[in-house]
């Protein structure tokens, strides 16, 4: 079928052949179908959706875009994580070491900021040297000696989905249920993984707004998942304001140093424990959860898994002074505080104003050629349920050498993301539920 041809039948909501989208799939990511076309397909499948083969077919086709990694060679089952994306999320910063200090073997290939939400890709970016980008030797020798590497996608592992993630921030189909879970399967088993615990992210500053969307993008990737072979487990986690203080890649990498220093934010810490927790369990190095639950607190006070992030930064060209001392990590040249104009009780933040506007100071992209800011973003003073009084800051802007918009603009995001009013908010659960079994797409 003629690329043209394969739109208008998705368009028109008919089953798609395996061949004609492993042929698609092929031809995109050698140059042969433009971008247009597949920005169509993309949203054609957006409206229409796929069935489970389709989006099996799909999910296979883009695994073998490029190299599928051996790593056989490295002892133990290999897991890693995946978080569907979120303000101020950077457990996977904390999560990784902490996996690898208890002798989880953690493979990881991540991506770059999508939409209003940071990529772990662009905070590990801001820690001095840190590179991301390793052929698959590499990947395997660092994996091998430190029990951990995280990369950025390459032109060799699952370029299909390189190309796709970037059209898709910036054609309106970030949110096809169908599109992230192929998008989050063809990294995860192209780096050679033999199980993945992944955080679907639900509220205001997720991809997906209610629980029920969480759900069933929890299960349609646990249904793909099992097909090809994979042990898939799901939680479905709170995204209603930002994860922690920090949002921006530097001041994130901050935040998780903190945390492995036995400080930082309690939600993040309690996030953070449980999936790492879930990774020990899929490896088979901890009996039950309340043991392995144990050994990630284990390490986050003794300190192996601060020691363990740096092992892992040095190893991929960084220098771990960066993490020891945070005044060497970028740092913002003008601050403002934004403050308050309203005394009560915080009742809601929408978060993904919150990302906006981070995104607006330099810390994101408008444009796939845009450059990120490491030093960009914001810190939250206030969460939900916190009192606040007129003129108290409720955050820092931290501006970046060429924001999107002027700092006065981004102040009236920030101030409108807030409602603050007279009455006490009860603590919502962070982690919401843990999903098992199958779906469809």
């Amino acid at each position: 079928m003629l690329a043209t041809e394969v739109i208008r039948a998705k368009r028109d909501g008919r089953e798609l052949p395996p061949q004609a989208i492993a042929e698609l799939v092929g031809d995109y990511t050698q140059g042969r179908v433009p971008e247009y076309q597949m920005a169509a397909f993309c949203m054609a499948v957006f409206f229409r959706g796929l069935s489970p083969e389709e989006l099996r077919e799909l999910t296979s086709a883009m695994v073998h875009s490029g190299d599928v990694l051996d790593l056989s060679a490295v002892p133990g089952r290999k897991v890693d994580k995946h978080s569907t994306g979120g303000v101020g999320d950077k457990v996977t910063l904390a999560l990784a070491p902490l996996a690898a200090a208890c002798g989880v073997k953690v493979p990881m290939v991540c991506g770059r900021g999508l939409g209003h939400t940071g990529g772990t890709v662009d905070k590990l970016e801001a820690i001095p040297g840190f590179r991301v980008n390793l052929p698959p030797e590499h990947f395997r020798e660092i994996l091998a000696s430190t029990g951990a590497c995280i990369i950025g996608q390459t032109a060799r592992i699952a370029p299909a989905d390189r190309k796709l993630y970037a059209l898709r921030d910036l054609t309106g189909t970030v949110e096809s249920i169908p599109l992230i879970a192929a998008s989050i399967l063809s990294k995860k088993l192209a780096e050679g993984i033999d199980a993945l615990v992944l955080d679907v992210k639900v509220g205001s500053g997720a991809f997906m707004k209610r629980t029920e969307d969480a759900r069933r993008l929890a299960e349609t990737i646990l249904a793909v998942g099992h097909a090809m072979g994979k042990t898939v487990s799901a939680f479905v986690t709170d995204m209603d304001q930002p994860l922690g203080h920090a949002v921006g890649n530097a001041l994130e990498v901050k935040e998780a140093v903190d945390l492995l220093r036995d400080e930082g934010p309690r939600d993040l810490r309690e996030v953070t424990v449980e999936l790492t927790a879930e990774m020990l369990l899929l490896a088979g190095v901890a009996a039950s959860r309340e043991e392995a639950r144990a050994r990630v607190v284990g390490a986050i006070g003794d300190g192996r898994g601060f020691l363990k992030l740096c092992e892992i930064a040095e190893a991929q060209g960084a220098d771990p002074d960066a993490l020891a001392d945070p005044s060497l990590l970028p740092r913002a040249q003008v601050t403002l505080e934004v403050p308050s104009s309203e005394r009560g009780v915080v009742q809601a933040i929408d978060a993904e104003a919150i990302g906006l506007a981070s995104a607006c100071l330099g810390a994101g992209r408008t444009r796939i050629e845009d450059r990120i800011d490491p030093a960009a973003g914001l810190v939250v003073h206030k969460k939900v349920g916190d009192p606040v009084e007129v003129g108290e800051p409720i955050a820092t802007l931290h501006v970046g050498s060429a924001p999107h918009e002027p700092p006065a603009a981004v102040e009236v995001r920030v101030r409108g993301a807030y409602q603050i009013g007279a009455h006490p908010v009860p603590a919502e659960r962070l982690v919401r539920e843990r999903i098992e079994g199958g779906g469809a797409a």
